[in-house]
Parts: C-alpha cells; sequence; structure tokens
C-alpha cells in the first residue's frame, strides 16, 4: 500500500469519523430543542438575548435536519459551513458574555467556537468514501 493511499484512506477516516460524531452532537442539541426545551421555550430563550424568536425555530431546524445531513453524508461542506456559522452565534449571543471557560457558569465560548473550527475542518474533508452519498 502507499503512502498516498494510506493517506487517502487516513483521511476518509477522519471525515467519516468528524461527520458522524458532529452530525450526532448536532442532532442532539436539536433534539433537545425540541423535546426538552421544547419550541416555544427555544423561541423564548432566544428573544431573551435580543434575538427573534423565529431565529430559535430555524436554529432547531438546522440542528435537526443538518445533524441527519451530516450522519448521512450529504452536502457535508455545505452543512458543516452553516453549523459552523449556528455555532459562532452561539458563542457570540449566548456563552461570550460567560468568560472563555466553558466550565464557567452558563458555559464559556471555549466550546461553540471550537465546535465551529471543527465544523470548518470538516466543510474541507468534505462527505468522505463512507457516505450514503459517496459520488467518487
Amino acid at each position: 500500500m502507499s503512502d498516498t493511499t494510506l493517506q487517502n484512506g487516513n483521511a476518509d477516516l477522519a471525515a467519516t469519523i468528524l461527520r458522524v460524531s458532529t452530525g450526532a452532537l448536532f442532532l442532539v442539541h436539536g433534539l433537545t430543542k425540541l423535546f426538552v426545551f421544547t419550541p416555544a421555550g427555544t423561541a423564548g430563550y432566544f428573544q431573551s438575548l435580543g434575538l427573534p424568536g423565529a431565529l430559535g425555530y430555524l436554529t432547531m431546524i438546522i440542528e435537526i435536519l443538518g445533524g441527519l445531513a451530516l450522519i448521512a453524508g450529504f452536502m457535508t461542506r455545505w452543512v458543516s459551513l452553516l453549523g459552523a456559522l449556528v455555532l459562532l452565534g452561539a458563542a457570540w449571543f449566548g456563552h461570550v458574555p460567560n468568560g472563555f471557560g466553558f466550565s464557567n457558569t452558563g458555559g464559556g465560548w471555549e466550546y461553540p467556537v471550537f465546535w465551529a473550527i471543527v465544523m470548518v475542518a470538516l466543510s474541507f474533508l468534505g462527505d468522505g468514501r463512507w457516505s450514503v452519498f459517496n459520488r467518487k
């Protein structure tokens, strides 16, 4: 096996690991907004931050559908970039006032920004070989 073949295989494996794990996390976050906080509660939280309540519904939909798309490997590059924007918005509006450390009360901006960086890296990797929508 050549170094190039091994590197390509590692990139496909890395893409799959990042795609499925971040997709699962997005899905869980969206479902938590849906079933635990409820759509109305999520919209109310967004309003408490000075944002339109409709943005809470949109975020919930992006997290659920985006999570499923990432798990399946559908439009990974675009979904990842959209997810990075959602995460940067969460960091800015929901976590910056709490400081850097995510262990701070209310959670600081460390985790959502790190997660956004992971999503940008995933946008460069793309679907990978092991996706439902593999076009290789």
